[in-house]
Protein backbone atom coordinates (compact mmCIF):
# COMPACT_ATOMS: atom_id res chain seq x y z
CA UNK A 1 0.00 0.00 0.00
CA UNK A 2 1.24 3.34 -0.86
CA UNK A 3 1.14 6.73 0.78
CA UNK A 4 -1.78 8.07 -1.67
CA UNK A 5 -3.57 4.65 -0.90
CA UNK A 6 -3.20 5.24 2.92
CA UNK A 7 -4.50 8.68 2.32
CA UNK A 8 -7.20 7.72 0.57
CA UNK A 9 -8.36 5.78 3.40
CA UNK A 10 -7.49 8.12 6.34
CA UNK A 11 -8.79 11.72 4.35
CA UNK A 12 -12.25 10.79 3.88
CA UNK A 13 -12.57 8.89 7.13
CA UNK A 14 -11.54 12.14 9.13
CA UNK A 15 -13.92 14.40 7.02
CA UNK A 16 -16.15 12.22 7.84
CA UNK A 17 -16.01 11.77 11.77
CA UNK A 18 -14.90 15.97 12.30
CA UNK A 19 -18.36 16.89 10.87
CA UNK A 20 -20.26 16.93 13.82
CA UNK A 21 -17.43 18.04 15.52
CA UNK A 22 -17.27 21.06 13.51
CA UNK A 23 -20.97 22.37 13.45
CA UNK A 24 -20.94 22.18 17.34
CA UNK A 25 -17.28 24.19 18.14
CA UNK A 26 -18.46 26.80 15.47
CA UNK A 27 -21.94 26.97 17.99
CA UNK A 28 -19.60 27.48 20.75
CA UNK A 29 -17.80 30.62 19.04
CA UNK A 30 -21.21 32.55 19.15
CA UNK A 31 -21.47 31.96 22.74
CA UNK A 32 -18.61 31.88 23.67
CA UNK A 33 -17.86 35.41 21.66
CA UNK A 34 -20.89 36.83 23.20
CA UNK A 35 -19.03 36.12 26.74
CA UNK A 36 -21.63 33.14 27.40
CA UNK A 37 -19.67 29.91 28.34
CA UNK A 38 -21.53 26.62 27.10
CA UNK A 39 -19.73 23.07 28.88
CA UNK A 40 -24.18 22.37 28.03
CA UNK A 41 -22.60 21.43 24.14
CA UNK A 42 -21.94 17.88 24.77
CA UNK A 43 -26.13 17.94 26.32
CA UNK A 44 -27.26 20.18 23.25
CA UNK A 45 -25.28 17.55 20.75
CA UNK A 46 -26.92 14.61 22.74
CA UNK A 47 -30.76 15.91 22.51
CA UNK A 48 -30.04 16.51 19.04
CA UNK A 49 -29.01 12.99 18.27
CA UNK A 50 -32.12 12.30 19.81
CA UNK A 51 -34.40 14.44 18.08
CA UNK A 52 -32.61 13.89 15.21
CA UNK A 53 -32.92 10.23 15.19
CA UNK A 54 -36.75 9.95 16.55
CA UNK A 55 -37.50 12.61 14.09
CA UNK A 56 -36.08 10.78 11.29
CA UNK A 57 -38.25 7.40 12.77
CA UNK A 58 -41.38 9.14 12.59
CA UNK A 59 -41.03 10.71 9.15
CA UNK A 60 -38.89 8.24 7.10
CA UNK A 61 -41.97 6.41 5.98
CA UNK A 62 -43.43 9.06 4.17
CA UNK A 63 -40.40 11.21 3.38
CA UNK A 64 -38.62 8.75 2.92
CA UNK A 65 -34.48 9.54 1.92
CA UNK A 66 -35.24 12.95 2.73
CA UNK A 67 -36.37 12.20 6.51
CA UNK A 68 -32.69 12.37 7.71
CA UNK A 69 -32.39 15.91 6.28
CA UNK A 70 -35.81 17.32 7.64
CA UNK A 71 -34.83 15.65 10.85
CA UNK A 72 -31.72 18.00 11.07
CA UNK A 73 -33.58 20.74 10.78
CA UNK A 74 -35.96 20.06 13.30
CA UNK A 75 -33.09 19.36 16.07
CA UNK A 76 -31.72 22.48 15.01
CA UNK A 77 -34.99 24.46 15.94
CA UNK A 78 -35.75 22.11 19.30
CA UNK A 79 -31.60 22.40 20.59
CA UNK A 80 -32.07 26.50 20.20
CA UNK A 81 -35.09 26.46 22.00
CA UNK A 82 -33.23 23.86 24.68
CA UNK A 83 -30.58 26.21 25.12
CA UNK A 84 -32.59 29.10 26.33
CA UNK A 85 -32.27 27.28 29.81
CA UNK A 86 -28.67 27.78 29.82
CA UNK A 87 -29.66 31.64 28.65
CA UNK A 88 -32.18 32.42 31.17
CA UNK A 89 -30.00 30.44 34.20
CA UNK A 90 -26.95 32.38 32.79
CA UNK A 91 -27.71 35.47 31.50
CA UNK A 92 -30.97 37.23 33.13
CA UNK A 93 -30.67 34.76 36.44
CA UNK A 94 -26.60 35.49 36.65
CA UNK A 95 -25.82 32.30 37.79
CA UNK A 96 -22.55 30.77 37.40
CA UNK A 97 -22.29 30.07 33.94
CA UNK A 98 -20.25 26.58 34.30
CA UNK A 99 -22.40 25.13 36.68
CA UNK A 100 -25.57 25.58 34.31
CA UNK A 101 -24.01 24.30 31.74
CA UNK A 102 -23.01 21.14 33.46
CA UNK A 103 -26.68 21.06 34.73
CA UNK A 104 -28.19 21.17 30.96
CA UNK A 105 -25.72 18.09 30.47
CA UNK A 106 -27.09 16.19 33.31
CA UNK A 107 -30.68 17.86 31.90
CA UNK A 108 -30.42 16.34 28.32
CA UNK A 109 -28.95 12.81 29.34
CA UNK A 110 -31.93 12.29 31.60
CA UNK A 111 -34.79 13.58 29.63
CA UNK A 112 -33.86 11.64 26.24
CA UNK A 113 -33.34 8.54 28.20
CA UNK A 114 -36.69 9.17 30.11
CA UNK A 115 -38.46 9.93 26.78
CA UNK A 116 -36.86 7.05 24.70
CA UNK A 117 -37.94 4.18 27.38
CA UNK A 118 -41.64 6.26 27.38
CA UNK A 119 -41.51 5.85 23.24
CA UNK A 120 -39.80 2.93 22.70
CA UNK A 121 -40.16 0.93 25.59
CA UNK A 122 -36.45 -0.03 26.14
CA UNK A 123 -32.90 1.66 26.31
CA UNK A 124 -32.72 2.68 22.51
CA UNK A 125 -34.35 3.66 19.77
CA UNK A 126 -34.73 1.98 16.62
CA UNK A 127 -32.10 1.97 13.48
CA UNK A 128 -33.31 4.00 11.00
CA UNK A 129 -33.50 3.26 7.34
CA UNK A 130 -32.50 6.22 5.91
CA UNK A 131 -29.49 7.75 6.62
CA UNK A 132 -26.92 10.22 5.36
CA UNK A 133 -24.23 8.46 3.57
CA UNK A 134 -20.89 9.06 2.16
CA UNK A 135 -20.91 10.06 -2.08
CA UNK A 136 -18.80 10.07 -4.47
CA UNK A 137 -19.01 13.85 -6.39
CA UNK A 138 -18.71 12.91 -10.08
CA UNK A 139 -16.37 14.42 -12.44
CA UNK A 140 -14.36 15.99 -9.07
CA UNK A 141 -13.71 12.68 -7.82
CA UNK A 142 -11.96 12.07 -11.35
CA UNK A 143 -8.77 14.70 -10.57
CA UNK A 144 -5.54 12.97 -10.26
CA UNK A 145 -4.59 12.56 -7.02
CA UNK A 146 -7.13 14.32 -4.81
CA UNK A 147 -9.81 13.21 -6.08
CA UNK A 148 -9.83 9.99 -4.62
CA UNK A 149 -9.07 11.80 -1.72
CA UNK A 150 -11.31 14.34 -1.33
CA UNK A 151 -14.45 13.85 -3.15
CA UNK A 152 -15.01 10.44 -2.80
CA UNK A 153 -17.36 8.37 -0.07
CA UNK A 154 -17.27 11.43 1.91
CA UNK A 155 -20.61 12.49 3.33
CA UNK A 156 -22.42 15.91 1.77
CA UNK A 157 -22.73 17.15 5.47
CA UNK A 158 -19.29 17.32 5.48
CA UNK A 159 -18.32 19.72 2.95
CA UNK A 160 -21.43 21.66 4.25
CA UNK A 161 -19.51 21.69 7.60
CA UNK A 162 -16.72 23.36 6.08
CA UNK A 163 -18.42 25.69 3.89
CA UNK A 164 -20.12 26.50 7.13
CA UNK A 165 -16.98 27.15 8.91
CA UNK A 166 -16.08 30.12 6.17
CA UNK A 167 -19.24 31.70 6.49
CA UNK A 168 -19.10 31.75 10.36
CA UNK A 169 -15.82 33.41 10.13
CA UNK A 170 -17.53 35.79 7.43
CA UNK A 171 -20.22 36.76 9.80
CA UNK A 172 -18.56 37.24 13.03
CA UNK A 173 -15.26 39.33 11.81
CA UNK A 174 -16.57 41.09 8.59
CA UNK A 175 -20.91 42.11 9.60
CA UNK A 176 -22.51 44.63 11.87
CA UNK A 177 -23.67 41.49 14.27
CA UNK A 178 -19.99 39.86 13.98
CA UNK A 179 -18.64 43.31 15.80
CA UNK A 180 -21.37 43.69 18.12
CA UNK A 181 -21.59 39.90 19.27
CA UNK A 182 -17.71 40.43 19.70
CA UNK A 183 -17.86 44.07 21.64
CA UNK A 184 -20.50 42.02 24.24
CA UNK A 185 -18.12 39.43 24.38
CA UNK A 186 -15.18 41.69 24.80
CA UNK A 187 -16.87 45.01 26.93
CA UNK A 188 -20.03 44.97 26.84
CA UNK A 189 -20.17 48.25 28.95
CA UNK A 190 -18.78 49.91 26.03
CA UNK A 191 -21.10 47.95 24.10
CA UNK A 192 -23.78 48.78 25.97
CA UNK A 193 -22.82 52.70 26.09
CA UNK A 194 -22.76 52.58 21.70
CA UNK A 195 -26.77 51.02 21.75
CA UNK A 196 -26.24 47.40 21.34
CA UNK A 197 -28.41 45.34 23.71
CA UNK A 198 -25.89 43.00 25.47
CA UNK A 199 -28.39 40.69 26.60
CA UNK A 200 -30.26 40.12 23.24
CA UNK A 201 -26.95 40.01 21.71
CA UNK A 202 -26.42 36.79 23.90
CA UNK A 203 -29.30 35.02 24.21
CA UNK A 204 -29.03 35.28 20.50
CA UNK A 205 -25.30 34.09 20.54
CA UNK A 206 -26.33 30.81 23.40
CA UNK A 207 -29.75 30.04 20.96
CA UNK A 208 -27.32 29.21 17.70
CA UNK A 209 -24.79 27.69 20.01
CA UNK A 210 -27.88 25.96 20.43
CA UNK A 211 -28.73 24.90 17.03
CA UNK A 212 -25.15 24.36 15.98
CA UNK A 213 -24.79 21.68 18.46
CA UNK A 214 -28.20 20.12 17.22
CA UNK A 215 -27.11 20.26 13.71
CA UNK A 216 -24.42 18.61 15.22
CA UNK A 217 -25.57 15.83 16.82
CA UNK A 218 -27.99 14.90 14.62
CA UNK A 219 -25.72 14.54 12.37
CA UNK A 220 -23.55 12.23 14.26
CA UNK A 221 -26.57 10.13 14.78
CA UNK A 222 -28.08 9.87 11.62
CA UNK A 223 -24.60 9.48 9.43
CA UNK A 224 -22.60 7.27 12.12
CA UNK A 225 -24.46 5.80 14.90
CA UNK A 226 -28.02 5.89 13.21
CA UNK A 227 -30.00 4.98 16.18
CA UNK A 228 -29.61 6.47 19.57
CA UNK A 229 -28.87 5.08 23.19
CA UNK A 230 -27.58 6.68 27.00
CA UNK A 231 -24.01 6.37 24.87
CA UNK A 232 -24.50 7.62 21.50
CA UNK A 233 -22.60 10.50 22.31
CA UNK A 234 -20.03 10.11 24.89
CA UNK A 235 -17.40 12.98 24.55
CA UNK A 236 -18.36 14.48 20.93
CA UNK A 237 -19.86 17.74 23.03
CA UNK A 238 -16.25 18.25 24.83
CA UNK A 239 -13.90 17.00 21.83
CA UNK A 240 -16.08 20.37 20.29
CA UNK A 241 -15.54 22.29 22.85
CA UNK A 242 -11.80 21.33 22.90
CA UNK A 243 -11.70 22.32 19.36
CA UNK A 244 -13.31 25.89 19.99
CA UNK A 245 -10.67 26.36 22.58
CA UNK A 246 -7.50 24.54 20.59
CA UNK A 247 -8.65 27.19 17.65
CA UNK A 248 -8.81 30.11 19.65
CA UNK A 249 -12.03 30.81 19.25
CA UNK A 250 -11.73 31.50 15.82
CA UNK A 251 -14.07 29.60 13.26
CA UNK A 252 -11.03 28.96 11.02
CA UNK A 253 -8.79 28.14 13.69
CA UNK A 254 -11.98 25.56 15.26
CA UNK A 255 -12.48 23.73 11.86
CA UNK A 256 -8.25 22.95 11.63
CA UNK A 257 -8.75 21.61 15.59
CA UNK A 258 -11.94 19.84 14.37
CA UNK A 259 -10.33 18.14 11.50
CA UNK A 260 -7.29 17.05 13.66
CA UNK A 261 -9.83 15.42 16.52
CA UNK A 262 -11.84 13.55 13.42
CA UNK A 263 -8.37 12.37 12.02
CA UNK A 264 -7.83 10.76 15.41
CA UNK A 265 -10.94 9.95 15.26
CA UNK A 266 -11.33 7.98 12.44
CA UNK A 267 -7.81 6.35 13.27
CA UNK A 268 -9.92 3.49 15.79
CA UNK A 269 -12.19 2.94 12.13
CA UNK A 270 -9.46 2.80 9.47
CA UNK A 271 -6.37 1.75 11.44
CA UNK A 272 -7.28 -2.03 10.72
CA UNK A 273 -6.42 -1.48 7.35
CA UNK A 274 -3.09 0.44 7.59
CA UNK A 275 0.25 -0.82 7.83
CA UNK A 276 1.52 -0.09 10.92
CA UNK A 277 -0.95 1.36 12.28
CA UNK A 278 -2.76 -2.20 12.64
CA UNK A 279 -0.30 -3.09 14.92
CA UNK A 280 -1.09 -0.36 17.66
CA UNK A 281 -3.95 -2.38 19.95
CA UNK A 282 -7.30 -0.96 19.38
CA UNK A 283 -8.03 0.50 22.66
CA UNK A 284 -5.17 2.71 22.34
CA UNK A 285 -6.38 4.26 18.72
CA UNK A 286 -9.67 4.51 20.71
CA UNK A 287 -8.31 6.47 23.58
CA UNK A 288 -6.36 8.30 20.90
CA UNK A 289 -8.54 11.93 20.34
CA UNK A 290 -8.76 12.24 24.39
CA UNK A 291 -5.33 11.81 25.09
CA UNK A 292 -4.40 13.90 21.88
CA UNK A 293 -6.98 16.78 23.10
CA UNK A 294 -5.28 16.87 26.46
CA UNK A 295 -1.84 17.03 24.95
CA UNK A 296 -2.97 19.55 22.71
CA UNK A 297 -4.46 22.07 25.37
CA UNK A 298 -1.89 21.66 27.59
CA UNK A 299 1.73 21.75 25.16
CA UNK A 300 0.65 22.99 21.81
CA UNK A 301 -2.13 25.62 22.39
CA UNK A 302 0.34 28.33 23.38
CA UNK A 303 -1.51 31.44 24.78
CA UNK A 304 -4.80 30.87 23.96
CA UNK A 305 -6.78 34.36 24.76
CA UNK A 306 -10.47 34.06 25.90
CA UNK A 307 -12.97 36.70 25.40
CA UNK A 308 -12.30 38.85 27.77
CA UNK A 309 -15.82 39.26 29.50
CA UNK A 310 -16.11 35.43 29.02
CA UNK A 311 -17.90 34.07 32.25
CA UNK A 312 -18.90 37.44 33.83
CA UNK A 313 -22.19 38.15 34.23
CA UNK A 314 -23.73 41.54 32.66
CA UNK A 315 -24.82 44.01 34.97
CA UNK A 316 -26.25 47.12 33.99
CA UNK A 317 -24.76 50.41 35.45
CA UNK A 318 -22.42 48.18 37.18
CA UNK A 319 -18.31 49.35 37.37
Amino acid sequence: MNFLEVLAIIIPAALYSAAPLIFTALGGIFSERSGVVNIGLEGLMMFGAFTGIVSTLLLQDSLGAWAPWVAILIAAVVCAVFSLIHAVASITLKADQTVSGVALNFLAAGLSIFLIKKIFGKGQTDFIQFRIDKVTIPGLSDIPIIGKILFSNVPITSYIAIALAFAVWYIIYKTPFGLRLRSVGEHPMAADTMGIKVVRMRYIGVMISGMFAGIGGAVYATSIATNFAAGTIAGQGFLAIAAMIFGKWHPIGALGAAMFFGLAQSLSITGAQIPVIQDIPSVLLTIAPYVLTILALTGFVGRAEAPKALGVPYEKGRR
